[in-house]
């Protein structure tokens, strides 16, 4: 079979394949990638056993790593569909780079996730022949698969220049990836046992937040593509409109964390109130989340008017740092306060919050998933041309 058919790449001999355009860049993806091998082997011996969950906490790291790459799955489609689903001119320069991004995230994401699952193969086997349609975790797998597959076929088909197959590959891919995003936030959302999580917040968090963090890449992959050089016209254009809608999607966001933190404490609601009060009196809440995720990139959006889009390459560099306390403080925050509640009420004991930090192993197979996502895109810009306009036939 002949691959060249069925999706146009550059065809390159083994050296010119892995010889780096960055040296510093590749260090640090190998080294990462070796450290998630180490970890993986060492899960391999001792199982769970080697991470640093708990049955009062059983959702960790590798959890929040998840999360923080399927929301960059499907940030980065909603930033390509502007050009090749919806036809938006502006935004075509970046549609190839953006979708091949969302393939190559959500690949991290399930490699990292594999290794909290206990038994992957046996897991995607019970999920066919046994689905449960009523469990909110099987639907966002299930829908996460499909979602890939579209994206895989769109991308074929933004490579072969076909726009008018790709633009309905990428429609359903992006609705699919919409409703598994919405349906992550429906395992928060549908947590009674856990009532800072439990509501309707979390399905429309997500989709705010994965839109956000698409842009952030977005700004992240041409701030090193074109390290030290200028941008060309209409890449810089289709930047600039993204930084102005980043700056309306921030004060969103911090809209909404406002107004979630009012309602949590209001009324005194024991457990919600107790929960929310903790965590405003955390150092990662308002330097993480607050500080990198929100302020400041909001800040220099709002100072140059999306304009400084060198400027916005640090910030959404610093704003990736605000996502992954986003993800982390959300998995860590829903699981705080200890579920001993009757206990608590009968003997009138003040609440213990439930203290977790990720052992060696989760760091090693968590971070490791970045180095990963590094390595596929480095190939991946190696072997296809991601910059060429597709055009509408």
């Amino acid at each position: 079979m002949d691959l060249q058919k069925i999706i146009p790449y550059r065809k390159l001999s083994l050296k010119e394949l892995l010889v780096p355009e960055n040296k510093f860049m590749a260090l640090v993806a190998i080294v990462l990638t070796a450290l998630f091998l180490i970890g993986v082997m060492i899960y391999l011996v001792h199982g769970h056993h080697a991470y640093g969950v708990t049955r009062e906490h059983p959702w960790g790291l590798l959890i929040a790593m998840y999360i923080f790459f399927v929301v960059s799955s499907t940030g980065l489609c909603i930033v390509g569909s502007f050009g090749d689903v919806f036809g938006f001119k502006d935004y075509m320069a970046v549609s190839k780079r953006a979708i091949f991004g969302s393939i190559i995230t959500i690949l991290s994401g399930f490699a990292v996730i594999a290794f909290e699952i206990g038994h992957p193969v046996r897991m995607m086997i019970y999920n066919v022949i046994s689905p449960g349609l009523t469990s909110a975790i099987w639907w966002m797998g299930t829908l996460y698969g499909i979602y890939l597959t579209f994206m895989v076929i769109e991308f074929v088909f933004l490579m072969r220049n076909d726009m008018k197959r790709a633009k309905i590959f990428g429609l359903i891919g992006l609705l699919v990836g919409l409703a598994a995003h919405s349906n992550l936030g429906g395992v928060f959302g549908f947590l009674n046992a856990r009532v800072v999580a439990n509501g309707v917040f979390y399905p429309t968090y997500f989709i705010l937040t994965a839109f956000i963090t698409g842009i952030y890449l977005i700004f992240l992959m041409y701030g090193y593509k074109y390290r030290g050089q200028p941008f060309p016209e209409d890449v810089a254009k289709a930047l600039t409109n993204f930084a102005k809608i980043q700056g309306l999607l921030l004060a969103i966001l911090m809209f909404f964390e406002t107004w979630k933190m009012l309602t949590g404490v209001y009324g005194g609601m024991p457990e919600r109130a107790d929960t929310i009060m903790h965590i405003l009196h955390t150092k990662s809440f308002w330097l993480g989340e607050v500080l990198c995720g929100m302020v400041i990139p909001f800040l220099v959006i709002l100072k140059s008017k999306g304009t400084a889009i060198k400027s916005m390459v640090w910030a959404s560099f610093i704003g990736m740092i605000g996502i992954f306390y986003m993800r982390y403080d959300l998995v860590h925050d829903a699981q705080l306060f200890p579920m001993q509640t009757l206990k608590i009420r009968e003997y009138q004991l003040p609440p213990s919050f439930v203290d977790y930090f990720p052992s060696l192993t989760e760091m090693m197979i968590g971070f490791g998933g970045i180095g990963l996502c590094l390595i596929l895109y480095f190939l991946g810009t190696k072997l296809f041309d991601l910059d060429s306009m597709p055009e509408h036939h």
